[in-house]
């Protein structure tokens, strides 16, 4: 197995933010450092990070959170903000997946299975997320609709199609697979409307449901089962949807 790949599985970080961990020198294999990423490990290694010996996670585990206002989507902050992890218990050894703006609410996931997160956040895998977003200058009219269909131009080039549906005059429901910075605000200011509110509503095969903002909950195994195959298909059963 890959250096990155193994650290990911191992729940260090992310495959890219382990990849950049390697890069940096911080860890060493058998007590030689390692600055190369695609360098093989077996089990019988001893990789360290930071002269800590990296202890392979046994089991998978995905949490499910509502995340509130004021919250950052990372492990840790310099600026000392709650953050995603600082709510679920502290015995519990996970990074998120992904990220929501810090005034975005809704579903994020936490895994230790970096090999997981990269696919379900990486374009090439078009894993669906679906937000609900409260927008400024209702109603949405139909050639609005249709421009965010088809794609709209932003600075970083053209957007690829979105499901999109008006759920009221001032509520537009989007479902992306990009995951660009700020992506669904600037789709809808690019046809005339700033998100005043927006809230991820769901994530591959899974919604938001009935869970409270700031609470989480640990996925069923059939659950991740469902992510697996989304993350490895892109496609979405409804069956697979838990409410």
């Amino acid at each position: 197995m890959r250096l990155a790949k193994f650290l990911a599985a191992s729940g260090v970080a992310s495959r890219r933010a382990s990849e950049e961990i390697v890069r940096a020198g911080r860890v060493t294999v058998g007590g030689r450092v390692i600055d190369d990423p695609a360098r093989d490990v077996g089990e019988s290694d001893a990789v360290a990070v930071d002269g800590k010996l990296v202890v392979p996670v046994a089991e998978r585990e995905v949490y499910a959170l509502n995340k509130p206002v004021g919250v950052v989507s990372t492990a840790s902050d310099p600026q000392g903000r709650p953050t995603v992890v600082s709510l679920l218990p502290p015995e519990v050894r996970l990074y998120p997946v992904g990220r929501l703006d810090i005034d975005t609410t809704g579903l994020i996931l936490l895994t230790n299975d970096g090999d997981l997160a990269h696919r379900l956040t990486h374009p090439r895998f078009e894993v669906p997320k679906t937000y609900r977003a409260v927008i400024t200058n209702p109603p949405v009219r139909t050639a609005a609709l249709r421009a965010l269909r088809d794609g709209v131009s932003l600075q970083d080039g053209p957007t690829a199609p979105a499901r999109v549906r008006r759920v009221a005059p001032e509520i537009l429901e989007l479902t992306i697979h990009e995951g660009r910075k700020r992506q669904v605000k600037r789709m809808c200011e690019a046809v005339g409307h700033r998100v005043r509110r927006l809230e991820r509503v769901a994530f591959g095969p899974l919604i938001l449901g009935d869970l409270a903002r700031g609470q989480w909950r640990r996925l069923e195994d059939s659950e991740v089962e469902a992510l697996v195959r989304c993350a490895t298909t892109g496609s979405v059963p409804e069956r697979s949807r838990r409410k």
